[in-house]
């Protein structure tokens, strides 16, 4: 027998151990689910699908088979026809996605939280298996932003989401949606490295949403001044007064978050409605008031005179107690004198009855 040279045992050797390293374990995996005879025939059945829908003339239906095949997982297994199909789908996908988003538009469906397909027939076991994966179905109340978003046009999508925000301006929960419209967003797969970073929109997007912010801050703050009025009026008036002036104030202030300088203008003016109302001639029956005005304010000044506030109150509640204390005594003493006179009378009119 033959024995190998020790120079090329190790040639084959180092040669192998390369091999072994520089085999992605994501790869090999990948490659075992594709190599199965289920996922080959889902594949075949992606393809007919999409052929299939290339000649139906729906739009809609066509770009939920392109969107399958695209950036199919499995595309390794493609013949001539699906990779030619494939190539179809990456270049026609954006120009489907536009025409999609328009048609939505002109309708007015800017945003939604509807899917662009929903999934019709899928099946499980009692065990909860996946039996049939179902059919994936053009969804007619998809909005022209899951479109545009779906196909990865994002610029397009944050002119409608802008859009949608101008419509809904006063809406602060829509609002913080189109905010967080960059959540969940990547940019394309870096060839080179393999990663994708996470995408942020312009800074004109953010900026655009500001002036909403701003806008609403403005007219709250105006609607504020307004309230405020009643704070000059009767002890009444300003418990009413003040309930709607923090009502404005805090609405202010979830908007002005989202400006550069956050909500110090209404937390500051929420101090000055307190200072108001402790220069009042019975801030006794109104410090309350004042109270809340300075814990939603919670700068440094405002929480010294929350503290003062709290200790006048502490001192009030046992002078009250004291004087409490001092009147239930004189009633005592008022009813025990009372009693005694009682009972003397009663133990007279007794002894004159009988005689003594």
């Amino acid at each position: 027998m033959e024995i190998m040279p020790m120079t090329q045992f190790r040639i084959l050797w180092s040669a192998l151990l390369i091999l072994a390293l520089t085999v992605s374990p994501q790869a090999v995996r990948a490659d075992d689910e594709c190599m199965a005879a289920d996922e080959e025939q889902r594949t075949k059945a992606d393809v007919a699908a999409a052929l299939k829908a290339e000649k139906s003339a729906k739009p809609a239906e066509l770009f939920i088979a392109y969107q399958s095949i695209a950036d199919h997982y499995c595309a390794h297994l493609f013949d001539k026809t699906g990779k030619d199909l494939q190539a179809r789908a990456k270049a026609n996908l954006p120009k489907l996605g536009r025409d999609l988003a328009k048609a939505a538009e002109a309708k007015r469906l800017l945003y939604s939280n509807e899917p662009v397909y929903t999934i019709v027939g899928a099946k499980k076991d009692k065990e909860g298996n996946v039996i049939s994966e179902g059919i994936r179905r053009a969804n007619e109340r998809a909005s022209a932003f899951a479109w545009l978003e779906t196909s990865g046009d994002h610029n397009e999508a944050n002119r409608v989401m802008l859009k949608a925000a101008h419509a809904k301006s006063d809406n602060l929960e829509f609002f913080k949606t189109a905010w967080d419209v960059d959540n969940g967003r990547y940019e394309q797969v870096d060839r080179k490295t393999g990663e994708r970073k996470p995408y942020a929109s312009p800074a004109a997007y953010r900026q655009e949403l500001q002036k909403i912010a701003s806008a609403n801050a403005d007219r709250l703050m105006k609607a504020e001044e307004k309230d405020a009025a009643g704070l000059s009026g009767s002890a009444m008036d300003v418990g009413m007064a003040s309930g709607r002036s923090m009502e404005k104030l805090k609405a202010a202030s979830d908007w002005m978050k989202f400006l550069p300088n956050g909500d110090k203008p209404a937390r500051a003016r929420a101090e000055q409605r307190g200072d108001t109302i402790m220069k009042r001639s019975d801030p006794t029956f109104t410090q309350m008031n004042a109270k809340a005005y300075y814990e939603f304010a919670g700068s440094s000044k405002a929480k010294e005179k929350l503290a003062q506030l709290e200790k006048k109150s502490e001192e009030s509640a046992r002078a009250m107690e004291k004087s409490a204390e001092k009147v239930k005594g004189a009633v005592t003493i008022e009813k025990s004198e009372a009693d005694q006179k009682k009972f003397k009378k009663g133990k007279a009119d007794l002894e004159k009855e009988l005689g003594f």
